[in-house]
């Protein structure tokens, strides 16, 4: 739902991020030690196997985008670390 106005047209879309991925596949488990890597944490990290894994696979399509001259500039490594740093610097 939009408010306080009319609904955009297609190409008329400002000030919005869309995430549309980067065509590389990661497990959630190397995400949390991604994660665990970038913050520091020393603790232990657990997967509670009695729970559904939910959608088996969650790779995102990006040919055509790439066809149309599109590519990703931040790999999730990045970003990651990236997002961390922004989050820190925003408690200050």
């Amino acid at each position: 739902m939009i408010r306080g106005g009319a609904i955009p047209q297609l190409g008329e879309i400002r000030n919005c991020h869309i995430n549309v991925g980067t065509g590389k596949e990661l497990t959630i488990k190397e995400l949390s030690q991604l994660v665990v890597d970038t913050v520091g944490f020393t603790g232990e990290v657990y997967f509670d196997t009695s729970n559904p894994d939910g959608t088996p696979r969650k790779l995102i399509d990006v040919s055509k985008l790439h066809q149309l001259g599109w590519k990703h500039h931040v790999e999730i490594e990045d970003g990651v670390r990236r997002l961390f740093d922004w989050y820190k610097q925003s408690l200050e």
